[in-house]
C-alpha cells in the first residue's frame, strides 16, 4: 500500500474539476494508456485573460488522479504566464508529497498543463514531435530531452529516480544503461558525480 497523505487521498476520492469544457481555449493530452497513464487537461480563459475553468480526464491510478485534481486547482484563475510556472514539485507540494515510485503522475499533469497551454497559443495538439527527438526508452516513448529535463528539474541523480519520475528504464531495462550516461553528463555539468 502507497503511503499517501491526507490532502492527497481527498484529491483522489473527491477529485475537483473533472470533466471536459465546451469549445475550450487550450486542450492537452499526454501519457498512454499502453504505458497505463494518460491525462487530458483543457482550460477556458476569461475576459481578464486568467483561467477561468479547467478540467480533466484521466485513465490512472490514485496518485495520477490527485495530481490531475490538484494542478487544475493550481492553475485556476492564473493567467497563463503564471500558470505555465507551475512545476511537478508545486503539484507534489500541494499534496503534502507523493510517493517517490508516483512521481511521473505530477510530472504527467505538468506536461499536459504545457500541452494545453501550447495547444491555445499555436493550435497545435502535441508539445513535442517525438520523431525529431531521440527515443531513448521504447516501452514507455520517452525520448533523451525528457529524461534530461526531469532530472535537470528535479535534481535527480539515480537511475531509479529516473523510473520514479518518467518510467524511463523501468520496464525491459535495455536503455538504463543510456540513461546513466545522461545522468552522469549531468551530473558532470554541474561539477558533481551522479549515483
Amino acid at each position: 500500500m502507497w503511503n499517501y497523505t491526507e490532502k492527497t487521498l481527498d484529491h483522489f476520492r473527491n477529485p475537483r474539476n473533472v470533466g471536459k469544457i465546451d469549445n475550450p481555449d487550450g486542450v492537452g493530452t499526454v501519457g498512454s494508456l499502453a504505458c497505463g497513464d494518460s491525462l487530458t487537461l483543457a482550460f477556458k480563459l476569461g475576459a481578464d485573460g486568467r483561467i477561468e475553468d479547467v478540467k480533466f480526464q484521466t485513465f490512472g491510478c490514485a496518485s495520477a488522479i490527485a495530481s490531475s485534481s490538484a494542478l487544475t486547482e493550481l492553475v485556476k484563475g492564473k493567467t497563463l504566464e503564471e500558470a505555465e510556472k507551475i512545476t511537478n514539485k508545486d503539484i507534489a507540494d500541494y499534496l503534502g508529497g507523493l510517493p517517490a515510485q508516483k512521481m511521473h503522475c505530477s510530472v504527467m499533469g505538468r506536461e499536459a498543463l504545457e500541452a494545453a497551454i501550447r495547444n491555445y497559443r499555436t493550435g497545435e495538439t502535441v508539445v513535442r514531435d517525438l520523431k525529431e527527438e531521440k527515443i531513448v526508452c521504447k516501452c514507455f516513448n520517452v525520448s533523451e530531452e525528457e529524461i534530461e529535463r526531469v532530472a535537470t528539474e528535479n535534481n535527480l541523480t539515480t537511475l531509479r529516480e529516473v523510473m520514479f519520475y518518467c518510467k524511463a528504464g523501468g520496464a525491459c531495462g535495455k536503455c538504463r544503461g543510456e540513461i546513466q550516461a545522461i545522468l552522469d553528463r549531468i551530473a558532470k555539468e554541474r561539477g558533481g558525480a551522479a549515483q
